[in-house]
């Protein structure tokens, strides 16, 4: 049966691939599930984040009927994207920094890395790295403090704009660097106030439009539901989580159900 595009985030931060997703499937409904009781992600081990993760996914699915599952958290998608194919019998894109096009637009050859401290150490990132910017110097800034950051002002909460400048700030030490990854789908979210504080021109780089060419590359020829309004899931629904949604075409929010015993992280 044909079924919805299911995004997934820790938090709010998968709803920046949304606008590319409605461009380029402007008939298809979109879902939402997040799983912000364990916000961030970038924070916790990596065994308890694969069985959260897949649980939350594998739940999710089953909630919404989904035909295709978008994993927009670039922790979640070095981690989990295998254990989520495994499970699940439609087809799961992922989200990797955009390593690729920011060093096809950098003329400097200096390029900085903004992600959650877990994206930025992994093995992963590093191989990205070594196949499309061999040639390039990287700034890798870990800024987990930035996600907390993006669900506040979805939230309309006062914005923090001396740490956004402080985590930012590493990145302008070299004054040869013209490009930024925006390697954590919660930044898109900033990128008025990133361009706003940085001192010269920059290219951001982030993977909402490769994901959405993904996306429709999947579901070519293949059924989704069109023109439905979309409904959303989350480990902690809330009224002002509620209300974020809505504003992005979510207008029915349900608690997701999970078992106990991925509740807690490890330590």
């Amino acid at each position: 049966m044909p079924g919805p595009i299911l995004i997934f985030d820790s938090g709010v931060g998968g709803l920046s691939v949304t606008a590319a997703l409605r461009a380029r499937l402007p008939a298809a409904t979109l879902a939402y599930v997040c799983d912000n009781a364990m916000l961030p992600y970038g924070t916790k081990s990596d065994d308890w984040l694969v069985s959260r993760i897949v649980e939350t996914c594998v739940s999710a699915v089953g909630a919404s009927g989904a035909a295709v599952l978008v994993v927009a958290c670039n922790t979640a998608s070095t981690l989990a994207l295998r254990e989520l194919r495994a499970r699940l019998e439609i087809p799961v894109v992922g989200t990797v920094p955009a390593i690729k096009p920011a060093a096809q637009l950098s003329v400097s050859r200096v390029i900085g890395l903004l992600a959650t401290s877990a994206t930025v150490n992994r093995a992963y990132t590093q191989t990205l790295i070594a196949d499309f910017a061999a040639d390039c110097r990287i700034v890798r800034v870990a800024a987990d403090g930035l996600v907390g950051e993006a669900e506040r002002q979805l939230a309309g909460l006062a914005p923090d704009d001396g740490a956004l400048e402080a985590a930012l700030a590493p990145l302008w030490i070299d004054a040869a660097l013209d490009t930024v990854v925006l390697g954590c789908t919660h930044f898109p979210l900033l990128r008025r106030r990133l361009e706003a504080s940085a001192p010269r021109a920059i290219n951001w780089v982030d993977s909402g439009e490769a994901i959405a060419r993904r996306v429709a590359s999947v579901l070519d020829g293949s059924g989704y539901v069109r023109g439905r309004e979309g409904r959303a899931w989350a480990s902690a629904p809330g009224p002002v989580l509620a209300a974020t949604l809505a504003g992005y075409g979510f207008t029915a929010l349900e608690a997701l159900s999970l078992s106990d015993e991925t509740h807690i992280p490890s330590r």
